[in-house]
């Protein structure tokens, strides 16, 4: 019977079909990935990672039992989706998957989230590692640069650590310094391009009042840090908008009530994007 439909209905036919399976696969996708997510979250947490959580990640148990279950099912599939790749003698084990993961994650936590879409390998160096970059000086003479990272964030692919600073940024959770909150928030802020201290807020409108307090407060650190006068915020968060996003970020999660207390705007404006409220978490 075939050999009596015309050609031209197949030429007609055959890109109509192509199209619809594209279609199909881009609005199937989503609900498919969701779908191999909630069978992770389903599946019992290992006993094991709960030991390396009680040991390594103290804010854990301070939590409220709502967020400690959110938490845990966001480690099993940010675990299950991510690379992990060891430098310099560092072997991956289920100590530094946990470790990462939990601190990664807390940024996660009552929002919508697509798990750091753009990231796909997390890097684990044992301490601190040297980045080498070329620079030009201010009439164009290149040379190269070096510096010492705790961390690194890629807007594709990557995010890099030093095992050691994931270890100590995770045991003391109140000093406001957590490479991996910071780190992680870069990738945050990464997935509407190119950093520049404004994540992605749902909708255009909330951009107006982020800009205007981030923007004075970020300000503000840059005349204390010009001054040598001291803030609550580390002066690395002067750098550029972006820094200052990450830093705020660290002292949001770690140092909740004096942030509240010293720079309640911005306090107000990372609880509205975090949906979370550390404060609370006694």
């Amino acid at each position: 019977m075939l050999d009596f439909i015309p050609n031209y209905v197949f030429q007609f036919i055959t890109p109509v079909l192509i199209g619809l399976l594209v279609l199909a696969y881009l609005f199937g996708k989503p609900f498919y990935v969701e779908h191999q997510r909630n069978k992770i979250r389903q599946q019992p947490f290992p006993q094991a990672w709960r030991q390396i959580i009680k040991r390594r990640i103290p804010y854990f148990s301070t939590m409220p039992t709502d967020l400690q279950l959110q938490l845990k099912g966001h480690i099993q599939v940010f675990i299950a989706e991510k690379q992990f790749a060891g430098y310099e003698g560092i072997t991956i084990n289920d100590d530094i998957k946990v470790t990462v993961a939990a601190q990664a994650c807390l940024l996660l936590l009552n929002r919508k989230t697509d798990y750091y879409p753009n990231l796909k390998t997390i890097v684990i160096y044992p301490g601190a590692f040297v980045k080498k970059q070329m620079a030009a000086d201010h009439i164009g003479l290149h040379s190269e640069r070096t510096s010492i990272m705790l961390g690194e964030s890629w807007q594709f692919g990557k995010v890099i650590l030093s095992w050691q600073h994931t270890v100590e940024g995770a045991k003391v959770p109140d000093d406001g310094a957590n490479v991996v909150i910071h780190e992680f928030a870069h990738q945050l802020d990464q997935e509407t391009g190119n950093a520049n201290g404004a994540p992605w807020l749902g909708k255009r409108s909330s951009y107006k009042h982020w800009s205007s307090v981030f923007e004075k407060e970020y300000q503000q650190l840059k005349q204390q840090t010009e001054q040598g006068t001291e803030s609550l915020l580390d002066s690395y968060g002067a750098t550029n908008p972006a820094e200052f996003f990450a830093v705020a970020s660290e002292v949001y999660f770690e140092q909740a009530q004096q942030l509240y207390q010293q720079h309640r705007s911005l306090y107000r404006q990372l609880r509205k994007y975090y949906q979370v409220d550390p404060i609370n978490w006694n």
